[in-house]
């Protein structure tokens, strides 16, 4: 399954380059709502909040009233994550809140279980290499996926793997390097990081995994269809 992603960044629509360098940048946040309407469901992400730097809640309550979206970005406590679910989100992603500096933060994990069910728990494990970072990705743990996935395994529906030396630079997604990430939970996989065609899609779908797609779609590297 594709599912196409939302940034927000100061009030546009964006993509970046590995979380950083922007690419592209569109005020006409009401045409990517209308063009993802189709899709079963839709990544949200709210890159202000994910910094600190601020947020775009407005934004974010209006196309979760109106798309079908996972939503992530700065959520930090159990009674966000509940009140987003509340106002319309289907799903929320949590990210740097679910780890200590040092470990994954369990008894944090089981407190957004409870507030929100697992089945509507993403959880993030976004990796540079083989460790697992966090904080708008600014910040290396002394952890890995496979070891983070094992801890979060009871605690969520599903986990968002992103391969962030890839995001956004339209290399392709290492197939290879994800199969130890497949083979550690038993959990909806969900992946990003560079993915750029239909084939690798398909190849994501016939080992079991879902992909986010963000700058392939904007930069129109290949047909948008629902049909994935």
């Amino acid at each position: 399954m594709l599912i196409p992603s939302i940034d927000l960044l100061g009030g546009q629509v964006v993509q970046l380059e590995q979380g950083e360098r922007l690419r592209y940048a569109s005020r006409d946040v009401n045409a990517w709502v209308d063009r993802f309407s189709a899709f079963p469901i839709v990544q949200l992400i709210d890159l202000d909040a994910a910094r600190g730097t601020g947020d775009n809640r407005g934004l974010v309550l209006d196309i979760a009233r109106r798309l079908p979206c996972q939503i992530g970005g700065g959520i930090r406590t159990p009674a966000a994550a509940s009140a987003l679910i509340e106002a319309g989100a289907r799903r929320v992603i949590i990210g740097s809140a679910l780890f200590t500096p040092t470990a994954v933060n369990t008894q944090q994990a089981e407190e957004f279980s409870r507030a929100v069910g697992a089945a509507r728990l993403v959880a993030a494990v976004d990796a540079r290499g083989p460790s697992v970072v966090v904080g708008g990705w600014r910040t290396t743990l002394p952890i890995g996926p496979v070891e983070a996935m094992h801890a979060l395994e009871e605690s969520v529906g599903a986990f968002l793997y992103t391969d962030v030396g890839r995001e956004g630079l339209l290399g392709g997604f290492d197939l290879r390097a994800v199969e130890p990430i497949r083979r550690a939970t038993a959990r909806q996989l969900i992946v990003a990081g560079g993915i750029r065609s239909v084939q690798e899609i398909d190849d994501l779908h016939a080992m079991g995994i879902d992909a986010v797609v963000g700058m392939a779609i904007y930069t129109k590297s290949f047909p948008l269809t629902s049909n994935f």
